[in-house]
């Protein structure tokens, strides 16, 4: 059964699951919960680590050296139990790595570790990839937390994603959830979104590069999230049309192209890790009011 650990200092609590070492709850001191809460009725995540693809593959088949093997969208370590490693007052490390069932479905060697880490009303989230074989480890990696939108205590303002760098990044459009055309015209108006449930009724909103490394999401007057992200150039936001939370995703890969390849290594943004290296890929979120 799943084990769920718990870390804290004065100003933040965060819950993680053995299952995929997922968040389960990010609150405050003063008991307010910022993560979704998994209900059913919309979205049963809060916070999986997309691993070894990010996104779907054509008919849920991935494809590595011209064979095939089964791959469920978001790959497998949302699906399963991770070791808790290490453990402090503030701060936790699981781990995962490949066994013969995982071979069965990605051929590699590897060891995975999530770490969870508060420093003030700071959260920040590292995973690292390693190697453990000897040939080049092909994968994607990605992060999906969904946070309350509205924001605790923002019930009746509007809200918004601004980028730190000001951009208008492009979006690509998603076909049957793989990557389709890019869109006209960006959403993003001088680094900011005005976010309406509407923007989601065709999927995510897919930014392949240019969002650059930091973001704000913002209720009009506070509180807001600011994010900042390491190593993980693309970034996607998504909600279930009307459901009651926002997605904020860093990702380090994409889905497969709409009527492309299924070729794991074709995919956009995979990385290719050599024998015995590891890389690692993060995100910090600060809470303010």
């Amino acid at each position: 059964m799943p084990q769920t650990i718990r870390i804290e200092n004065t100003k933040l609590a965060v819950e993680i699951s053995s299952l995929g070492a997922e968040m389960q709850s990010l609150t405050t001191a003063d008991g307010r919960n910022w993560l979704w809460n998994g209900d059913a009725a919309w979205w049963t995540g809060r916070a999986p680590l997309l691993f070894p693809i990010v996104g779907k593959a054509p008919g849920d088949r991935l494809a590595i050296d011209g064979k095939t093997y089964p791959m469920a969208q978001h790959g497998i370590a949302r699906r399963r139990e991770f070791v808790i490693v290490e453990q402090t007052a503030t701060a936790c490390r699981h781990e995962l790595v490949s066994t013969a069932e995982t071979l069965d479905v990605y051929p590699f060697d590897f060891r995975l570790t999530l770490e969870h880490r508060l420093n003030g009303r700071t959260l920040t989230v590292t995973a690292t990839v390693e190697n453990t074989g000897s040939v080049p480890l092909p994968f994607g990696i990605g992060f999906h937390p969904a946070f309350l939108w509205p924001l605790p205590g923002a019930e009746d303002k509007a809200h918004a994603v601004i980028l730190d760098n000001g951009a208008e990044p492009g979006v690509v459009q998603l076909e049957g959830g793989l990557i389709g055309k890019t869109l006209p015209t960006s959403p993003f108006k001088a680094g900011r979104l005005a976010l309406n449930h509407d923007l989601f009724a065709n999927d995510a909103l897919i930014f392949p590069e240019g969002a650059g490394t930091g973001l704000t999401f913002a209720a009009e007057g506070g509180p807001f999230l600011h994010f900042s992200f390491e190593n993980l150039p693309n970034i996607a936001l998504w909600q279930k049309p009307g459901a009651p939370f926002l997605c904020i995703e860093p990702w380090h890969g994409m889905a497969a192209h709409a009527g492309g390849t299924a070729e794991l290594v074709e995919r956009p943004y995979t990385v290719a890790l050599a024998g015995d290296d590891k890389m690692a890929f993060g995100f910090s979120v600060e809470i303010r009011e």
